[in-house]
C-alpha cells in the first residue's frame, strides 16, 4: 500500500530553520535565537489575551528554553570577561521574571523581557560589520551537538 504524505505549513517551517541553522554561522545562530525567543514572547502575550493558559504556558516554556540553554549557554565567560558575566546575570534574570509572569499572566512582565531581547539583538547586529572585519572574533562553528560559544570582547 502507498501511502501519499501532504506536506503542511509546520512541515516546511521545520525544514527552512533547519536548513537556516545548517548554513548559519555563530552570529546568525545567535541572532536567530534572539528571533525565536522574542517571536515565542509575541505568542504568549497573544495567548493570554486569548485566555489560552496552556498555550501561554507553552510559549512562555519556550522562551525560557530559548534564554537558558540557548543564548546563555553560548556565552563564553573566561574569553567574555564582564560582558559575558553581565548578561548570564540579565539571562537569569530574564528566565525570573518569566516564570513570575508566567504565574501571574502578566503581559507587562513579558512585554520587558521582550524590550530587553530586542535591545540586546540590536546591539548583536550592530557588531555584525566588527565581526565581518574582523575587529571581534568569534570561534568557528563546533561539529559537536554543543552549543557555539561565543567570545563578546
Amino acid at each position: 500500500m502507498f501511502y501519499q504524505m501532504k506536506p503542511n505549513a509546520a512541515s516546511y517551517a521545520r525544514v527552512q530553520l533547519e536548513s537556516k541553522v545548517a548554513s548559519a554561522d555563530p552570529h546568525q545562530l545567535i541572532a536567530m535565537l534572539y528571533d525565536g525567543a522574542i517571536l515565542a514572547l509575541s505568542h504568549a502575550e497573544t495567548a493570554i489575551h486569548n485566555k489560552d493558559i496552556a498555550a501561554k504556558a507553552q510559549w512562555i516554556t519556550n522562551a525560557i528554553s530559548i534564554i537558558l540553554e540557548g543564548l546563555q549557554a553560548a556565552l563564553d565567560k573566561e574569553a567574555g570577561g564582564s560582558v559575558a558575566m553581565h548578561l548570564d546575570e540579565l539571562y537569569s534574570y530574564m528566565a525570573h521574571r518569566l516564570l513570575t509572569a508566567n504565574l501571574q499572566s502578566n503581559v507587562t512582565m513579558i512585554a520587558e523581557v521582550k524590550s530587553l531581547l530586542n535591545e540586546l539583538r540590536g546591539a548583536w547586529n550592530a557588531i555584525r560589520d566588527k565581526v565581518v572585519s574582523g575587529a571581534v572574533t568569534i570561534p568557528s562553528r563546533p561539529r559537536s551537538a554543543q552549543p557555539a560559544r561565543v567570545a563578546v570582547r
